[in-house]
């Protein structure tokens, strides 16, 4: 800290952050050859879009499993939510969709409205066993 005007401030380099400076860069080593490992990112698509908002909708209408085996609890209002977003980019980008975007479109939404009500529709505790 500077005392008087005009001193520099001092700083104060000690071993612990050298040895988190190394830490960080090997995580970021990692990450990046995790990254080439992957290879490329494919270049975005409709298809994609509506495969990510699909599986969110997925989610919330439960049954899903995290990876360490829990069930997921359905939370339809989520999944309503997701089943309106893939209503609405239908809705505007009708009339400018290729026949596979289309149709892979009015598919997901079909599947989703389906289970929607079918989990509606169950009794209590059984919502997120709907088409399984």
């Amino acid at each position: 800290m500077a005392d008087q005007p005009g001193d520099k401030p001092k700083i104060q380099v000690d071993s612990d952050w050298k040895a988190e400076a190394q830490r960080e860069k090997e995580r970021l080593a990692e990450e990046t050859e995790a990254a080439r490992e992957r290879g490329p990112l494919p270049a975005p698509s409709l298809g994609e879009l509506v495969n990510m908002t699909f599986m969110q909708a997925m989610l919330g209408l439960g049954g899903m499993q995290t990876p360490d085996g829990r069930t997921i609890a359905p939370d339809l209002e989520v999944a309503k939510h997701y089943i309106d977003l893939l209503a609405l980019l239908g809705e505007k980008t009708k009339g400018n969709l290729t026949d596979d975007e289309k149709r892979l479109l009015d598919a997901a939404l079909y599947e989703l409205r389906m289970r929607y009500v079918q989990a509606v529709s169950a009794p209590a505790g059984t919502a997120g066993t709907a088409g399984k």
